[in-house]
């Protein structure tokens, strides 16, 4: 699984795009997008989701639902 950023909840403050330790976000249109091929989830590199520790806007960046 990977996170994904609630665009309608999301500020556009950049900050999980710069803490994102495997480069998985970025600027898309006029949103902020986690490319789910890249997300790691911070395994393996911190105990946390930097995007998630980072956001301003609580459970903005969220775990995304499994696909059925």
């Amino acid at each position: 699984m990977a996170f994904r950023i609630i665009a309608s909840q999301c500020t556009q403050c950049g900050a999980c795009e710069f803490e994102c330790p495997s480069g998985a976000i970025r600027f898309k249109g006029e949103i902020y997008v986690i490319d789910p091929e890249k997300c790691t989830e911070c395994k393996g590199t911190f105990e946390t989701q930097q995007c998630a520790e980072v956001c301003p806007v609580p459970k903005t960046c969220v775990l995304a639902a499994p696909a059925i």
